[in-house]
């Protein structure tokens, strides 16, 4: 079975709720204004890429890595930006999303192509990119996983402390006023309450106000409910695929044939995942809340986005040194100025066996 073939199978056991693949992509309206916070997330965005594209050609003698992902410096509001948008939606219409980089064999790399083919027509690489071994999306993300782990499970055991304290301190100090038959179903409630089941528990904080013991006990349900608030949000950083790109992802895959991955970039470290993967993963709903969630994504338009795990990816780089960075300017239309971040630098140190292993290269690197 070719890989094309392994994928398409995969995606009939999508739930439609989450992906339907029957159905065409939605409509993608132009963007008509950039923000500064947007042109820094894509000044980071294109750092990612240009770290895994060094980290690749400068450890590797058999590989090389090559831009491929339809990019431009152009942003909404710049002249010339409304032509460049229509044409990188027709061509996700015609075959998909390119990966930001695809990466050769040596031996089939075209020197006079050159490292950059992003800019040039699809029609005029359609069988050198099927030679491509890998197509790789690279995202990023402004946090050091290892540092958010630690602060996650510092903040998990504060607040579990605090709720089941704050449960302790209402069974032992207001038992009389909750066995009103009105109100003993929060007893039931309060038993139940475990340090296993903090995760699941939700009530409704009750609103008494007509004592003052009343008082200071719906405040200790408030203090409980917030603090299982707290428990219940992801604790993870995540790979996150948005739902309407793995559509055109899947149709790239059926075009060119070529393996697909998503790396991950934090300041830190750099996790990959399979396309196969993410499609097993979302595919299961016992994963759902446990190894992914999907959200709206308020950093990115509100477009829905599966968020993955990191941790159930691959480490592709077990260090990352940080890029220096400065700040920049520029000019939009009415003299409006626009000031953002961007990076240069840093390094990304491989582990060549989880990179040859996640991408199935055997032999030497």
């Amino acid at each position: 079975m070719q890989y094309f073939e392994k994928i398409r199978e995969l995606t009939k056991n999508i739930p439609i709720e989450l992906i339907d693949f029957s159905q065409p992509r939605d409509f993608a309206r132009t963007p008509t204004q950039a923000s500064s916070n947007f042109i820094t997330n894509k000044e980071q965005g294109d750092w990612a890429e240009n770290l895994i594209t060094r980290a690749i050609n400068e450890n590797s003698r058999n590989y090389v890595a090559v831009k491929y992902g339809k990019s431009d410096d152009l942003i909404a509001g710049e002249k010339g930006f409304d032509a460049f948008y229509q044409e990188f939606q027709n061509e996700l219409d015609t075959i998909g999303k390119r990966p930001d980089l695809l990466i050769f064999k040596k031996s089939d790399f075209q020197k006079e192509l050159g490292f950059d083919i992003s800019h040039i027509s699809h029609n005029r690489i359609i069988e050198y990119v099927k030679n491509a071994v890998a197509g790789i999306e690279v995202r990023s993300s402004a946090f050091l996983i290892d540092h958010y782990e630690e602060a996650m499970q510092i903040r998990t055991k504060k607040f579990a402390k605090i709720a089941l304290d704050t449960k302790v301190k209402i069974l032992s100090e207001y038992q009389d006023i909750l066995q009103h038959q009105s109100r003993e179903n929060y007893i039931d409630l309060l038993n139940g309450i475990t340090e296993k089941t903090l995760n699941v528990t939700d009530f409704k904080v009750p609103g008494w106000r007509s004592t003052e013991r009343l008082i200071q006990l719906n405040e200790l349900f408030k203090q409980l409910k917030s603090s299982i608030k707290e428990i219940q949000k992801r604790d993870y950083l995540s790979i996150t695929p948005k739902v309407e790109d793995i559509k055109v992802v899947y149709k790239w895959i059926e075009t060119f044939n070529v393996p697909h991955f998503y790396f991950q970039v934090f300041f830190d470290k750099v996790y990959g995942i399979s396309f196969e993967q993410i499609l097993q993963i979302i595919s299961n709903p016992d994963n759902d809340g446990v190894i992914f969630s999907v959200e709206s994504d308020t950093k990115n338009q509100n477009k829905t986005t599966v968020k993955i795990n990191s941790k159930s990816g691959t480490e592709i780089a077990y260090k990352v040194d940080e890029p220096n960075h400065e700040s920049a300017r520029k000019e939009m239309d009415r003299g409006r100025l626009l000031f953002y971040v961007t990076f240069k630098g840093g390094t990304a140190y491989l582990d060549i066996d989880n990179l040859t292993g996640i991408l199935g290269i055997k032999g030497d690197f």
